[in-house]
């Protein structure tokens, strides 16, 4: 059981009902087992989790107390790339696997450099959908589709995804800490692939993804099984598992995508606007990410 305690001005979802505008029925949402959408929302210090979402994660934390410190990297990652991408021109973005709305969100990182910037956030959980409603889809040239991104052509035909996205210009698409929730036998290469399919030349992936091995150049750098072993346990009994691959089969991911310097790295090392930590702190930063381009 957490200890942590909620103020009223931000009571956990586990407080609300959902509105019914949403029109989601209680068989729908699931809320007898731990969602990583809701568990990471919770890593951020967010409140738009479940009690049960919440014990899953102080177990994760307990066995591996860094992963609080890796989600907060892995998100500036994705700040960054976004804002990359659209100080290189980019205007549409397709943010899929999104989870719970925390700011700044892709479209408001992105409209920083390029204003008129439009947004397509995707995710297969209900509530994630209730929360993009209240936050994300409320700001011009921004949309949310309730999807799977293994289901890749069923998402990418969705009329939100064809008012708001031109495949005839440059995308960039998001996979941020999603693969690893998608099992060999699901082929996240062939998610990838179909993607990479449907998208014009010049279009960017943006894609990070959890890790069990060691920071190579860091000279006591070790896997902890014991760590290890017990997150992929807690994720065991999520809605969704979690599946560790190591440097070689990330990059491999990436598929047609031509990787930008520096390549598939732990991700505070992608292109860093401040001081880069030390080796001992990348080593216990447990995402890879990169960003590629089709040519």
């Amino acid at each position: 059981m957490s200890d942590r305690t909620f103020p009223a001005e931000h009571s956990p979802l586990a407080d609300h009902s959902l509105p019914a505008e949403q029109g989601f029925t209680a068989d729908e949402i699931d809320t007898s087992k731990p969602h990583p959408a809701r568990m990471y929302d919770y890593y951020l210090g967010g409140w738009d989790n479940y009690e049960i979402d919440r014990e899953a994660a102080d177990e994760v934390i307990r066995v591996h107390p860094q992963v609080r410190d890796s989600a907060r990297a892995n998100r500036a990652f994705m700040q960054r790339a976004v804002r990359d991408a659209a100080h290189a021109g980019i205007r549409q973005f397709l943010d899929l696997g999104t989870g719970i709305p925390t700011s700044p969100n892709t479209h408001e990182v992105a409209r920083e450099e390029m204003p008129d910037a439009r947004v397509v956030y995707a995710d297969n959980d209900p509530i994630v959908a209730t929360h993009a409603g209240a936050r994300l889809t409320n700001a011009p040239g921004t949309g949310f589709v309730l999807g799977d991104v293994r289901a890749p052509k069923t998402l990418l035909a969705d009329p939100a995804v064809r008012s708001l996205i031109d495949f005839a210009q440059p995308v960039a698409v998001l996979l941020v800490a999603v693969l690893h929730f998608v099992r060999d036998d699901e082929d996240p290469a062939g998610v990838v692939a179909a993607l990479a399919d449907a998208l014009p030349a010049g279009s960017r992936l943006i894609l990070s993804h959890a890790t069990g091995e060691p920071y190579e150049e860091y000279a006591e750098g070790r896997t902890d099984e014991v760590a290890r072993d017990g997150v992929l346990n807690v994720y065991k009994n999520a809605t969704a598992t979690l599946n560790l691959r190591d440097r070689a089969a990330v990059e491999r991911l990436f598929g047609p995508f031509r990787l930008q310097e520096p390549g598939v790295v732990r991700v505070p090392l992608w292109r860093p606007d401040g001081p880069v930590p030390t080796a001992e702190e990348i080593n216990n930063t447990i995402f890879y990410g990169g960003v590629g381009i089709k040519g």
